[in-house]
């Protein structure tokens, strides 16, 4: 049986490869309806912001509609095991993150099998940043350690199994050695929302839903994971 295609957006890794459609798809004219691409996360994300530009063009150059789709959630296993389970013929297509190598050492059933869905391109990336609410009084994240030993401080992502998460609990729980309350959310829109609304005191995500809240005084970014300053973020530190 021909695989269903996941157009994957990566999280650290930065690469371009062609659309491989499903070898089914291939015995008769492509694409001879509507194209849906599921996004493995919530909308106003990351992965959903790439999914509509890839959408976009993707429509005008075939020459068909593409519909968005959004099931975030299990760390976007919901939406993989959505394509998994659809016809392979190449007209369902899956942008998820690089939570697709991830969840197969975190989840005992994850709904389909690894297999199921043939990766067809890295089509972009962004680094990871944490921020906080404009109010919380930390300004970097040597403060944020500090707070976090001396009382419970909670962090959201995109969900158990997202880069982001991954990301997040090496730095406070190996390398910082202290105990932060995770809070998983169906993707990074919705976590971004609550620390915005200071739910939460801070937010572990890619940096790119971040930079026009960063960049407007609405967030505090206080760490990137790059090497330098991003040129769009500048008063992100590393």
């Amino acid at each position: 049986m021909a695989r269903r295609v996941g157009l994957i957006v990566a999280t650290s890794i930065a690469a371009l490869a062609p659309l491989v459609a499903s070898p089914a798809a291939a015995q008769q004219p492509y694409p001879s309806q509507p194209i849906t691409i599921v996004v493995a996360a919530a909308a106003g994300g990351f992965a959903d912001g790439v999914a509509r530009a890839v959408g976009e063009k993707l429509g005008a150059r075939l020459g068909q509609n593409v519909v968005i789709e959004n099931k975030g959630g299990a760390g976007g296993n919901l939406g993989a095991r959505t394509v998994a389970q659809s016809a392979p013929d190449g007209h369902t297509i899956l942008v998820s993150t690089t939570s697709m190598a991830i969840n197969g050492t975190l989840y005992r059933n994850m709904g389909y099998a690894t297999d199921d869905i043939r990766p067809a391109a890295i089509v972009g990336s962004a680094p990871e940043a944490i921020v906080v609410h404009p109010g919380n009084p930390v300004n970097n994240l040597a403060e944020l350690i500090t707070a976090a030993n001396t009382k419970s401080v909670e962090f959201g992502t995109a969900g158990v199994g997202s880069g982001s998460f991954i990301a997040a609990e090496y730095l406070f729980k190996v390398l910082a050695k202290t105990q932060m309350v995770h809070v998983p959310f169906p993707g990074g829109a919705p976590a971004i929302t609550a620390v915005l609304g200071g739910h939460i005191a801070a937010v572990a995500a890619t940096l790119s839903p971040l930079i026009t809240h960063i960049n407007s005084g609405k967030l505090k970014g206080i760490g990137i994971a790059s090497p330098k300053r991003h040129a769009v973020a500048p008063s992100v530190p590393t």
